[in-house]
């Protein structure tokens, strides 16, 4: 029974250590380096080099004027920012549609091969030193080019990665809601990352790259944002995080739109794991492979099981020795009731705020399950159909 306690505790350590650990340990760790570094920089000014815009989408065209008059409004010169879309594979109406405004360049193909396969075309077409990605259905600040683009000043940034916000409406669901207070957590843990070493992969909604470090990506790469931002770490580049330049889009527009989403992210982040595999090698990359195994590996493919696991062995210690491990063990039954009962109410159109945290924790975790299933089986298509949103 010893060993069973000591297994417990390891376990829970472990959760902890995944969720909130970690970002309290890098806090800490960067408010000690404060103390004895210097913050040495400095307000850049004209740096204004040719950037390109690509908006890779599929069958997008409700979002498309909005998105068009978004791009058109940044704050940049306008003979400097090329706002390039690449529409393969659309058949609603989508190239046609973009053609007929001014200042927007447009490739289109009728073969429809994934958003990665679109990229790949369209970067061969580039020839500014920085794009900036971003997706259709995401509008941007007014500020957000030039905010990417003067972390450039460093030549050690390879990469840059915007903050993503999630629409907050009172009417938001469980599923919307617990998106909104994820996303808000991974801006505030993506900021210390890249104070500390480096962010641990972009975003697709916002990122940028130096054109020069762009490499293909697999057609069948499912994070294609992930994988591309950080390979271009293990180039010996750090990918900067840019809070001043964010994407604003709205929550998915139902649990089965959010579990869709998630379940994909976690097959791709599986996927991902094995085609990062050099990022392991904590001998060779150091603070970054701390950061990614901390950040995202144990999220995706350990903690979830620990989850489960912890359940039945608490039980176990409860019912040999009771005091604290009942506490806890009722601790877990009232959280993961919780959950269930958010879930319960959410399709019913009931919702309690007190249980959205529970619930999307649930969903999430479960999600992993389910994308390991998938990535296993080979069942994650790259011609994915993206989640309807609020």
């Amino acid at each position: 029974m010893k060993q069973l306690e000591i297994i417990f505790w390891v376990l829970l350590f472990f959760v902890f250590y995944a969720f909130l650990g970690y970002g309290m340990f890098i806090y800490i760790w960067l408010k000690i380096r404060r103390l004895f570094k210097k913050d040495l920089s400095k307000n850049e000014q004209n740096f204004e080099p040719p950037v390109t815009l690509m908006i890779a989408s599929y069958n997008e065209k409700d979002y498309l004027p909005e998105k068009v008059e978004n791009s058109l409004a940044l704050d940049y010169p306008k003979d400097k920012l090329r706002i390039v879309f690449i529409t393969d594979g659309s058949d609603d109406g989508s190239p046609q549609l973009l053609g007929s405004y001014e200042g927007i360049t447009v490739h289109h193909s009728y073969e429809r091969q994934g958003k990665i396969a679109a990229i790949n075309r369209g970067m061969r077409l580039i020839d500014t030193p920085f794009v900036i990605f971003s997706d259709a259905n995401a509008m941007l600040n007014k500020e957000a080019v030039r905010s990417i683009i003067k972390n450039y000043k460093d030549p050690k940034v390879g990469c840059v990665a915007g903050e993503k916000r999630i629409i907050k409406k009172t009417t938001d669901s469980a599923s919307g809601a617990g998106e909104g207070i994820y996303w808000r957590y991974e801006s505030a843990l993506k900021k210390m990352d890249s104070e500390l070493c480096s962010v641990v992969g972009a975003a697709g909604e916002l990122f940028s790259v130096r054109t020069e470090l762009y490499e293909p990506v697999e057609p069948d790469t499912i994070l294609d944002d992930f994988v591309m931002s950080l390979r271009i770490t293990l180039k010996g580049y750090k990918i900067a995080y840019e809070p001043g330049a964010y994407a604003i889009e709205s929550a998915s527009a139902s649990i089965k739109d959010e579990m869709k989403r998630k379940v994909r992210i976690c097959a791709g982040g599986l996927q991902s794991i094995v085609r990062l595999k050099p990022l392991l090698n904590i001998f060779r990359y150091g603070t970054l492979s701390f950061q990614y195994v901390s950040h995202r590996v144990l999220r995706w493919t350990v903690i979830p099981l620990f989850l489960l696991l912890l359940i039945p062995i608490n039980y176990a210690l409860h019912d040999t020795y009771g005091g604290l491990y009942t506490f806890l063990f009722i601790g877990q039954l009232i959280f993961y009731g919780a959950a269930l009962l958010g879930w319960y109410l959410e399709n019913r159109q009931l919702r309690l705020k007190v249980l959205f945290i529970p619930f999307y924790f649930f969903i999430m975790n479960l999600a992993v399950f389910r994308g390991f299933f998938r990535y296993v089986r080979g069942g994650q298509s790259v011609l994915w159909e993206r989640a309807k949103r609020a």
